[in-house]
Parts: structure tokens; C-alpha cells; sequence
């Protein structure tokens, strides 16, 4: 009797670490699952309203110097906001475009605000969201643009947000996905990838490595072949692209479990639009 009585406690604790262990699996499940039903939404307006509204910039009631975000002192006079925009916008103005990686999970919004870190814990809906959404950051000037800006995400182990980027690490896949679209609120644009490769990010008086995050524009040519030429030589594979003097770039940046505060990192050289 003694031996069976130890035999149900030993299964009922059994029992209550399996349920502890499972309660965190379900946890990340749910919001995985709530993370993907929000994302089809904002597809579903985008899609929609890229199928009914017209490809160039109708006047929606706002242009890009009365968004909030954006002082007296330095709007810029800018086309009006594409309709197919109009809706979206309507939500949150903090929507600068949307960024399309075929062959991928990466169908987002891009967003932008004076706070760097806050779409790095809030979705779309401004909510509190592990997730994030994909941004840049407030000194990105995404519109004129400049040689060159970045767009953050996490990198998701269900693979959304930036979870697919490191596809990239295959050479193969580049070959079938060299294409980046990006639209702004004011145009479509079509990015060739140049480069793909890991890099850590590094701190301190001695850190001399390539800080890509902190480009975004090139005065002269010096300062852009220093840029161009580290990223080719970091590339993990020969695209064959070339660039000069005058091209403008899209950084994709995400986290990587390859080294203490890695990074993957896709550059692209923006081709139409």
C-alpha cells in the first residue's frame, strides 16, 4: 500500500511538471497563432485596397508633412498619399510602407516614429506585443530617400517578422528570390539584392567593426565605396551586383544565435521605382 501511495505521488508530480512545462508552449502557441490572425487582417485591407485603389498618389486628405510625427520646422512637401493606402493609414500613422520577401513570411508593414524602440514591443494596433512590428528608425528618410536605410525586426522561432530572413545564408535561395519590394506611402519600389551575411554587433573604444546600422548617407563617393565594399566582402556568396555612386540601398537587419549579439543582414540596391 505504502509502494502505491508513493506511485501516485510520484505521477502527480509528474503530472504538475508536465503541465508547468506545457504551460508556456501553449502560451507561445496562442500568441503565434494571435500574432498570425492580426498579420492576415492587415494583408487582407492591403491587398484589398491595393486592388481597388490606383497606383499613384490620390489625395487622401493628408500628405507627409502634417504626419504627427514630424515637426513645422522640417515637413517636406510631398505628393499625397497613394490611396491604397488610405485605410491602413487611417489606423496609424505611423505607417511608412510595406515590405513584400517572396518565397518567405515577410508581408509587412513598416513603421516609423520619434521612439526607436517602440515598435520593437508594440504591433500595429499599438498594442503590447512581443512581436513587434518591422520599423526604421526616426533618422531613416525613407521618402527622398537617402543612400540608405535600414529595416528592423525580430527574428521570430515561428519564423514571422524577420524569423524567414535567414533563408539568405543559401545561395540557391537568393538565386530563385533576388527581388525585395517595398512600397512608401507615396510610390512601389523594387530592390536587387546585392549581399547577404552575418556580422555581431560590438561595443566599446576598441570596437572597430563595420557599423552598417549607422549608415545612411553617402556625402562622397569615399564614403560610399567604404560602405559598398564591406558589405561585399562580408557577402557569403558572389551576387555579381555592382553599385556606384548614386545608388540607394534597403538594409534588412535581424538577430542571429550564430555569436553573442550576431546579426543577419541583407542589402539591396533599389532597381525601379
Amino acid at each position: 500500500m505504502k509502494d502505491k501511495g508513493k506511485l501516485l505521488i510520484l505521477r502527480a508530480m509528474f503530472l504538475v511538471i508536465m503541465i508547468a512545462c506545457l504551460i508556456p508552449v501553449g502560451r507561445s502557441c496562442c500568441q503565434s497563432i494571435q500574432h498570425e490572425q492580426q498579420s492576415r487582417k492587415l494583408r487582407a485591407v492591403h491587398e484589398k485596397s491595393d486592388s481597388t485603389g490606383e497606383k499613384t498618389g490620390n489625395a487622401v486628405g493628408e500628405s507627409a508633412g502634417s504626419r504627427e510625427t514630424e515637426s513645422e520646422d522640417t515637413e517636406k512637401q510631398m505628393p499625397a498619399i497613394a490611396e491604397k493606402w488610405k485605410e491602413l493609414y487611417a489606423k496609424n500613422k505611423d505607417l511608412a510602407g510595406w515590405l513584400i520577401v517572396e518565397g518567405t513570411k515577410i508581408d509587412y508593414p513598416v513603421m516609423q516614429c520619434e521612439d526607436d524602440e517602440y515598435y520593437l514591443h508594440h504591433n500595429f494596433e499599438r498594442e503590447e506585443d512581443k512581436y513587434g512590428c518591422l520599423y526604421v528608425k526616426s533618422i531613416a528618410d525613407i521618402n527622398t530617400p537617402g543612400t540608405n536605410f535600414v529595416i528592423y525586426g525580430h527574428h521570430m522561432k515561428d519564423n514571422s517578422m524577420f524569423g524567414d530572413l535567414d533563408k539568405y545564408e543559401s545561395e540557391s535561395f537568393y538565386q530563385e528570390h533576388g527581388k525585395i519590394l517595398f512600397d512608401t506611402l507615396y510610390e512601389e519600389r523594387i530592390y536587387e539584392v546585392i549581399a547577404a551575411f552575418r556580422t555581431q554587433i560590438t561595443e566599446g573604444e576598441d570596437d572597430t567593426g563595420f557599423k552598417y546600422y549607422q549608415f545612411y548617407q553617402a556625402d562622397t563617393e569615399d564614403e560610399f565605396r567604404n560602405f559598398y565594399e564591406n558589405v561585399m566582402k562580408l557577402s557569403l556568396y558572389d551576387t555579381k551586383a555592382t553599385a556606384e555612386f548614386g545608388d540607394t540601398f534597403l538594409t534588412l537587419s535581424t538577430c542571429s544565435g550564430y555569436a553573442e549579439n550576431g546579426r543577419f543582414v541583407v542589402v539591396a540596391k533599389r532597381i525601379t521605382g
